[in-house]
């Protein structure tokens, strides 16, 4: 069920940065991260309310409720870098740098939270690295 959501993810990430390029257009980036933000915020908030999960809200201890804020913070600013990327630079280019993430992410995975980097895992970080290069070098 996870491989769903995560193509979903995938597809919408993929109409972010579409529709991004042609909204930011014109206007300052930080405005429009804050203009995509709320949006975020409205319709997150939304689905939470018709869930009916409100209350649950309350019940998020301390530790976690910190690290979601520490997330929003690192969220908030590569919104801010992306937009601001996505205002000087192509599309494709700016997409492909920060879908290199995940070359990150897999490292930061395996160090900080002790998820396995197997030789495999390796591989397909330098894999990425490779191919952002690839796609990004004039």
């Amino acid at each position: 069920m996870w491989w769903t959501y995560a193509l979903l993810s995938a597809v919408f990430a993929a109409l972010t940065a579409i529709l991004a390029k042609v909204g930011v257009k014109g206007i300052d980036s930080n405005v429009a991260t804050a203009i995509r933000t709320s949006v975020v915020l409205v319709l997150a908030w939304g689905v939470v309310t018709l869930q009916g999960n409100l209350g649950a809200v309350t019940a998020i201890a301390r530790g976690p409720f910190l690290f979601l804020v520490l997330s929003a913070v690192a969220t908030g600013a590569s919104w801010l870098f992306y937009f601001k990327a996505l205002q000087l630079g192509p599309a494709s280019l700016v997409s492909a740098v920060d879908k290199s993430s995940l070359a990150l992410t897999l490292v930061l995975a395996a160090l900080v939270l002790g998820e396995a980097l197997t030789l495999r895992t390796a591989i397909g970080c330098a894999l990425i690295i490779a191919g952002t290069a690839v796609i990004v070098w004039p």
